[in-house]
């Protein structure tokens, strides 16, 4: 089946997808690099993608679905993610790197949500996601030092 898509801005149109084609699978062949899989069963958020701004889970999504509709990964978001990485970093958040970019997608829809998340909420809204390295206190500690250095005022 041919499926045509705007993926990180640009369109795209594969001829050839089987119709059991996961949108990881055709994410991963369109050279997305950032999108993981690491259960496969809907439960680590590291193949979180944005489907017209809504995160969703690519490896139990059919890429079908994604037919017409605009998808977008972390390349497409790079400067946005910009934002706020370098925090996350700084608290020894990213480990292996693994689970990076499903955290970043999911922050950056966090914040889209709600700009001055709470620390509970934060938890909440990134419970989904696995991480086996940090133990995630790093990633909340990232996220609320990008949060208060939004707030600080400049001195004059």
């Amino acid at each position: 089946m041919e499926i045509k898509l705007q993926l990180n801005g640009r369109a795209v149109c594969v001829p050839d997808v089987a119709p059991d084609t996961t949108l990881y699978d055709f994410l991963r062949a369109q050279g997305c690099a950032s999108v993981k899989c690491g259960c496969e069963t809907s439960n680590c958020g590291l193949c979180t993608v944005f489907l017209d701004d809504v995160p969703v889970l690519s490896c139990s999504m059919l890429a079908a679905r994604a037919a017409g509709h605009k998808v977008t990964t972390l390349e497409g978001l790079q400067a946005e993610a910009a934002e706020f990485v370098g925090f996350i970093a700084d608290q020894g958040a990213d480990q292996c790197g693994f689970c990076n970019p499903g955290f970043v997608m999911n922050t950056i829809a966090l914040l889209r949500e709600n700009p001055d998340p709470t620390d509970e909420e934060i938890k909440a809204y990134l419970s989904g996601n696995l991480c086996r390295c940090s133990g995630y206190e790093g990633q909340l500690r990232g996220i609320r030092r990008f949060l208060d250095s939004r707030k600080e005022v400049p001195h004059a």
